[in-house]
């Protein structure tokens, strides 16, 4: 059993905080508390702000010596990312706060893996917490109260919150011996014909977890291989990419592929849905693009029928990342088409445009013997296509 690591700033919640890692240890929890004040502090706790600054890469003075508060919470955020990284015996993290003590901590928890509890008690919970979650899991707890002194509201609020953190971290998980090994899928709506027929052959063998590719499920996927939760990844819909360069609303991040170059896992992918940038409702589509091929794929979501030239952009993004990958890699081009909409008599259909993204990925492709370029001359959807990408990864997983 891990500590419960409770984190905040002395300078300013020093008696909540005291009182949190009080509660905590009355369970039977073993509690450290970490001061990531940054305008000074009173002192007492287990680890000083002096020594969690210490691991800023540019030194404690980085982060001690910034006269700009804004400036040094983001510095004492990336110090105690890296602090987290060198400790192994952390059971669980608890971080008391307002906006700042919530950014700071909330970035920090989200280096750590999936299933590490991670609790924040925060002012700014009741409100959108995507920024603060990310693709983890991070347990989001509205204090109600501003944390600013301790009450008969504040402290039956933060005792559960010390509870609730306790309970996770002695909590011990049940382990089930007909858990089968879990690999990963990407899908969206235009691709869920080749994720599902995949899916069933591979089923028997894999608990198949699919992520619905709205930018935070590539994230997930990829934050769950790097948990150690995953044997394999079979990235058949990369759209996100689209939305990331072209501007839509499900992007995902420049370190998009990164748990596939970090982790070396097993890895099929291709080029799914990349024909499309994903708007909202009509109306929410941008001037400039209002001339553009759009559909109208439900009453929410717009889609847009990328160009020639964005989709070598799209095909250079892929494929640079793709050749930094160093475990065993097959990436499949579907020649006749990325979508079931990118098909003959259908609304995206557009031979130049799906061209110009195989003709990049082909020109700037480093083949090599863990990594292969296949191309099926199939629509991604088609039964050969699905047949094709789940033999690879099982051949790859062998």
């Amino acid at each position: 059993m891990g500590k419960l690591y409770v984190v905040g700033t002395f300078d300013t919640k020093e008696p909540e905080l005291r009182f949190a890692a009080e509660a905590a240890r009355s369970t039977g929890a073993e509690v450290l508390l970490v001061d990531v004040s940054t305008q000074g502090s009173p002192g007492g706790a287990d680890f000083d702000p002096a020594t969690v600054a210490s691991f800023h890469p540019d030194g404690a003075s980085a982060v001690l010596e910034r006269t700009d508060r804004g400036e040094a919470v983001t510095a004492m955020a990336e110090a105690l990312s890296a602090f987290f990284r060198t400790r192994d015996d952390i059971g669980g993290v608890l971080g008391l706060g307002g906006s700042g003590n919530t950014v700071l901590v909330t970035e920090a928890m989200r280096t750590l893996p999936v299933g590490t509890p991670k609790l924040m008690l925060s002012t700014v919970a009741s409100g959108n917490t995507a920024p603060y979650v990310g693709p983890n899991d991070i347990a989001m707890m509205y204090s109600v109260v501003d944390i600013a002194g301790l009450n008969a509201i504040s402290r039956r609020i933060i005792a559960n919150a010390a509870y609730a953190a306790a309970g996770m971290v002695q909590g011990k998980i049940p382990s089930h011996e007909g858990d089968k090994p879990a690999i990963g899928m990407t899908m969206f709506g235009v691709t869920t014909q080749c994720v599902t027929q995949a899916r069933k052959k591979l089923e028997d063998r894999f608990d198949v977890a699919v992520f619905h590719a709205t930018g935070i499920g590539g994230q997930s996927m990829e934050k769950l291989a790097e948990s150690g939760f995953l044997r394999g990844m079979l990235d058949v819909t990369t759209t996100e990419v689209a939305d990331h360069l072209v501007g839509g609303v499900f992007p995902c991040t420049d370190d998009r592929f990164g748990a596939a170059i970090r982790t070396r896992l097993p890895y099929v992918g291709s080029v799914g849905a990349v024909d499309m940038v994903n708007f909202g409702a009509m109306e929410t589509v941008p001037k400039e693009f209002r001339n553009r091929n759009l559909h109208v794929h439900n009453a929410q979501v717009t889609l847009m029928r990328t160009t020639p030239e964005e989709n070598r952009a799209i095909g250079k993004f892929i494929v640079e990342r793709v050749n930094r990958m160093e475990g065993p890699v097959r990436f499949f081009l579907p020649l006749k088409g990325v979508s079931i909409i990118d098909a003959p008599g259908m609304p995206f259909h557009d031979p130049e445009a799906d061209a110009a993204l195989f003709e990049t990925i082909r020109a700037e492709w480093i083949d090599a013997p863990n990594r292969k370029l296949i191309e099926l001359d199939n629509n991604i959807n088609d039964q050969a296509f699905s047949d094709a990408i789940a033999e690879t990864f099982l051949e790859l997983i062998r």
